[in-house]
């Protein structure tokens, strides 16, 4: 069995799409996953599976969380080696020590086309500064994600995939709590 780390996309901020984490555990073990656990109320989970393919088991949560417990929402799912090369292939190592909050990967379903990462960079009206490597974007929000103009709207549609991102403190808890499976 490998270790995975799901990343649920955009559940309980604000008071909006709100679901227990004790149920989507319960979601994962009724799938037959095992050893879930999870990370804070935000939508991060860890757990085991015989199924390598993270593509199909994006899928799958999807489809079974929309059918068992009537909620709608994207999954990213990445083995913890592709979590390790996440940590790795940071391209702001400074900023990740000295402000790990206003450091977010975002991961993304596909990778974006040649280019587009320097679109978006263009279109950027704040200080704030975005690298890829691969189906992650590495974003530094030197003056808080709060007010930033840099929302996940503009990335989506200039990297033409759906993401959803976490801040770097989160990113290595993560890391953490999957090297315990």
């Amino acid at each position: 069995m490998a270790t995975f780390i799901a990343l649920v996309r955009g559940i309980n901020v604000g008071g909006h799409k709100k679901i227990a984490m004790a149920d989507l555990r319960d979601l994962l073990l009724r799938m037959g996953f095992k050893d879930t656990k999870s990370l804070l109320n935000s939508g991060n989970l860890v757990f085991r599976s015989k199924t390598l393919a993270t593509g199909r088991l994006e899928l799958l949560l999807e489809a079974e969380t929309k059918k068992q417990l009537s909620f709608e929402t994207h999954f990213f799912v990445r083995t913890t080696q592709e979590w390790q090369s996440v940590i790795a292939h940071n391209p702001f190592p400074r900023e990740a020590k000295r402000d790990p909050g206003h450091l977010v990967v975002m991961l993304l379903k596909k990778a974006p086309e040649p280019g587009d990462l320097k679109t978006l960079q263009r279109a950027i009206t704040g200080n704030e500064v975005i690298r890829g490597e691969g189906r992650e974007a590495y974003i530094i929000y030197p003056d808080g994600i709060g007010r930033s103009r840099l929302t996940n709207a503009l990335i989506e549609s200039k990297l033409g995939s759906t993401g959803t991102a976490r801040n770097w403190n989160t990113v290595l808890k993560l890391a953490a709590i999957s090297s315990d499976n």
